[in-house]
């Protein structure tokens, strides 16, 4: 508790990177044999802060992997080009169902906190986003093995339905905050099973993160950490 309450601090006080996160926009529906477009942003969308790409606190994020993966279970790298505020990448969805984007970082150099007691750590960032082409639908993939990942699943009415992993096992009693804009968030749950369900009530863009503390020590490019910090954020275009 005593680190979260310090990390709630430094979210609120440091530019640095690890203040933000990353995320996927894209449209929610596509269409077989035309090109869709994904844009991968970073900053805190309830405070309206994106960050420009040539920016610090985007450099340091920046190299990051980007794939769709189809209905089928086709993982299809993306390619991305440096806009003024977020990176663009196309793709063209050739089955009907639920694509999966999945963006992944775990190349984030080590951060050093212990001036605000919550010790020396490695990032690992993870987002998730989903496109349905035609009508037929499926959960969406989830490909993170070393880290947090979130999964949608199919319901029969318009409540969202997610299942929070890490490392393929969902995460119990776990905090995950839903965002809108102007400073509104909401704080929930996952059950024993990992599974959170929640509805819409706006007709406007939500983003989820979660988080995960992994108190595995290790070293990165030279330098040793104490714990890795998992965080993974999904995005519900308006």
């Amino acid at each position: 508790m005593k680190k979260l309450i310090a990390l709630t601090v430094l979210l609120l006080t440091t530019a640095n990177s690890f203040a933000h996160y990353l995320w996927i926009e894209t449209e929610v529906s596509g269409s077989i044999g035309q090109e869709h477009v994904v844009k991968v942003h970073m900053g805190e969308y309830t405070y309206g802060v994106v960050e420009e790409v040539q920016g610090e606190a985007f450099q340091g994020v920046k190299n990051f992997t980007l794939w769709a993966v189809s209905p089928s279970g086709k993982k299809i790298p993306l390619s991305t080009t440096a806009q003024k505020d977020h990176y663009k990448a196309v793709f063209t969805p050739e089955e009907n169902g639920v694509y999966t984007l999945l963006l992944n970082n775990d190349q984030i150099d080590v951060i050093d906190y212990s001036e605000y007691d919550f010790g020396i750590f490695k990032t690992h960032y993870h987002a998730v986003a989903n496109v349905s082409v035609g009508e037929a639908q499926n959960d969406t993939a989830t490909q993170n093995e070393n880290g947090i990942t979130v999964k949608r699943i199919v319901t029969a009415d318009d409540q969202v339905k997610l299942q929070l992993l890490f490392k393929g096992q969902p995460l119990a009693k776990s905090e995950v905050k839903l965002f809108v804009k102007d400073l509104w968030s909401k704080t929930l749950e996952t059950d024993q099973d990992g599974f959170i369900e929640f509805g819409l009530p706006w007709d406007t863009k939500y983003i989820l993160e979660a988080t995960h503390q992994e108190e595995v020590p290790g070293t990165y490019k030279g330098e040793d950490y104490e714990f890795v910090w998992h965080c993974v954020t999904y995005c519900i275009p308006a």
